[in-house]
């Protein structure tokens, strides 16, 4: 007889019990753990929520016509790549579409039941081909945060709906090989999905995209939670293969995976505008630096800058207790690396999207601690 399924505990829910650790901290906890934004969208895209108009109708689900052109000019800004509108739509952040994606997969392709996807990575790669009854595979990554492609197991290969990479990388930051990725898909015929979510903010070098391979048999996924600051918006995208493309925004119509339609509207004002992004990337970096530097103070050891994205992912040995200390010296909560896979247990996540004040206050408690 098939056992139902029972979800495991969503990660972050298991951080609850620490909270007591920072009770004797004025200010309280410093929440570092999850990667929500805190900083404010520019007041053109607030304002665009409530001028649209949009809220009276239906929108359409691949996105409006002034959405998907607004995505095809930042691509085109960003990376210097024609996209046609026709190879884009939206879809209502990207988390949904990272953890419904591989049941939209198999009915494309019922033959094949399995999702690889790097082995330290964003818990919902997994979680998605689980809720589908898929297999979920996780592919090694070497020292530099790249996919050892050539390590996966051939009889995965045949059996492989899709290949997830993430570059920046989170939780890690570091950045990914898009081009091997892409040649590797197209040469067994599996579908590469590129999550780029945290492109924006790339430290080293430039900014890249697997579309700068063509758009053959790739599909890159962005989002404008981090970007701009709207998570609460849920507004995201993905282009790339026409076929893939349209494949996908022709099932998600048939289940009403809309973003809404004032927020279609604050996304075209937020896809225009890269001035706001500028800032945050200081912001960011400014972050980034400080707390970097004060915990290389703090626990005596070598808190390496991200290539990539607004967490600091550092080796630590064991995890949890280093959780629990900095909670109790600095009253700042992180995630321990086994969130993001077997593979990340030694390490710990730092997301540095708090408010910088609260961000100076943590840094604060844990320099007074050392002293």
């Amino acid at each position: 007889m098939t056992e139902p399924f029972v979800p495991p505990p969503y990660p972050y829910d298991r951080l609850d019990r620490l909270a007591p650790l920072a009770d004797h901290h004025d200010g309280g906890v410093v929440d570092l753990s999850i990667g929500t934004p805190f900083d404010p969208p520019p007041a053109s895209v607030i304002n665009a929520f409530g001028s649209s108009g949009a809220e009276r109708g239906y929108p359409a689900s691949i996105g409006s016509a002034p959405l998907r052109e607004a995505v095809s000019a930042w691509i085109d800004r960003r990376f210097s790549i024609d996209v046609a509108t026709s190879s884009i739509a939206a879809c209502i952040g990207t988390k949904e579409f990272v953890g419904t994606l591989p049941q939209w997969m198999r009915l494309r392709n019922p033959t094949r039941d399995t999702v690889l996807y790097p082995a330290i990575s964003y818990p919902t790669y997994a979680m998605g081909a689980t809720l589908a009854g898929c297999r979920a595979v996780p592919i090694a990554v070497d020292a530099s945060g790249k996919l050892q492609l050539d390590s996966i197991d051939p009889y995965d290969i045949e059996r492989a709906l899709l290949l997830w990479v993430n570059s920046p990388s989170n939780p890690s930051g570091q950045l990914d090989d898009l081009d091997a990725a892409a040649m590797w898909g197209r040469t067994h015929g599996v579908p590469v999905f590129s999550d780029e979510c945290y492109v924006e903010f790339t430290w080293d070098g430039r900014r890249r995209t697997i579309l700068e391979n063509g758009l053959d048999g790739v599909v890159a996924v962005h989002s404008l939670s981090k970007r701009s600051n709207l998570a609460g918006a849920r507004v995201g995208f993905y282009a790339g293969d026409p076929e893939l493309v349209g494949y996908l925004s022709e099932v998600r119509k048939h289940v009403g995976m809309m973003v809404p339609g004032p927020a279609q509207s604050a996304a075209i004002a937020a896809l225009g505008d890269d001035a706001h992004v500028e800032e945050q990337r200081e912001r960011y970096h400014e972050r980034l630096t400080l707390m970097a530097n004060v915990l290389s103070e703090w626990a005596k050891c070598d808190v390496p800058m991200p290539q990539g994205g607004f967490y600091l992912w550092i080796p630590v040995g064991d995890a949890w207790a280093f959780v629990e200390r900095l909670m109790t010296d600095g009253g700042a909560l992180v995630s321990p690396g086994e969130f993001y896979g077997e593979a990340g247990s030694e390490f710990v996540r730092v997301a540095v999207v708090q408010p910088s004040e609260r961000i100076q206050l943590a840094a604060d408690r844990l320099s007074r601690s050392v002293s």
